[in-house]
C-alpha cells in the first residue's frame, strides 16, 4: 500500500519542501523579519499568498520553519570541523576560519538568520528563543567535548573547566561572525582569530 500523500491541484506545496524554506532563509536573512512582507516571501518562494499561509500557517510560522533549517545547515557544517580527527587546536582554528569564510562568501545567507535571529527576535519571541537557545547549548556540549579532550592530552590547558573554555570560545566566535559582517579587511579579523586561540 502506498503511503505517498495524494496530490491535489490548487494545494500548496508541502510544509517540508526544503527548497521554499531555503528560499525563505535567503529572504529572511536579507530583510529580517520586521522587514520580510508577505511579498517578499510570495516573489523569494515563489508561492502565491494562499499557497504560503495555507502551507506554513503564518509569516511566524515560515519564519520558525527557516530558522530551523538554518540551524540544521550550520550546525552540521561547524559539527563536521570540530568532531574530525587532529589537534584541537587545528580544529577550533578551521571552525574560526569557516566562520570568517561563510560571511564573506554568502553574505546575507544562512548564517546571518542563525547569528541575527536571536537580536531581532530573542528578546521579545519564545519561539525564536527556545531554538536559538537548544542550537547554542548543542554547539556548547560539543565544545565541552573537543576542550575536554584538549585537557586530556595535554593540549590545552587546565586553569579552567572545559565548559568555561567552551563559552568562552564561543563568545569570541561569535564576535567574530559580528565583526565579520562590518570590517571587509580579512586581516584584521586574522589577527581576532590569532588572539582568539593564543591563551588555549
Amino acid at each position: 500500500m502506498s503511503t505517498e500523500k495524494p496530490s491535489y491541484p490548487g494545494r500548496p506545496r508541502q510544509f517540508e519542501d526544503e527548497d521554499v524554506i531555503d528560499a525563505a532563509v535567503a529572504v529572511f536573512s536579507a530583510n529580517g523579519f520586521a522587514g520580510t512582507s508577505a511579498q517578499d516571501l510570495c516573489d523569494g518562494t515563489g508561492l502565491g499568498r494562499g499557497s504560503l499561509y495555507n502551507a506554513f500557517g503564518s509569516k511566524q510560522g515560515l519564519y520558525e520553519q527557516a530558522l530551523l533549517r538554518s540551524h540544521e545547515q550550520t550546525m552540521a557544517a561547524q559539527l563536521a570541523i570540530l568532531m574530525q580527527p587532529g589537534p584541537v587546536k587545528t580544529r577550533l582554528h578551521t571552525l574560526l576560519l569557516w566562520g570568517m569564510d561563510e560571511d564573506f562568501s554568502q553574505p546575507g545567507q544562512r548564517d546571518a538568520m542563525v547569528l541575527f535571529s536571536a537580536l531581532e527576535r530573542g528578546s521579545k519571541d519564545e519561539a525564536v528563543a527556545t531554538l536559538n537557545q537548544e542550537y547554542r547549548q548543542r554547539l556548547e556540549q560539543t565544545l565541552v567535548a573537543v576542550f575536554s579532550e584538549g585537557q586530556r592530552i595535554g593540549e590545552v590547558g587546565d586553569q579552567i573547566s572545559a565548559l568555561q573554555m567552551a563559552r568562552g570560545f564561543l563568545a569570541g566566535y561569535y564576535g567574530l561572525r559580528v565583526l565579520s559582517r562590518n570590517i571587509q579587511d580579512r586581516a584584521v579579523l586574522e589577527d581576532v582569530v590569532a588572539g582568539l586561540l593564543i591563551n588555549l
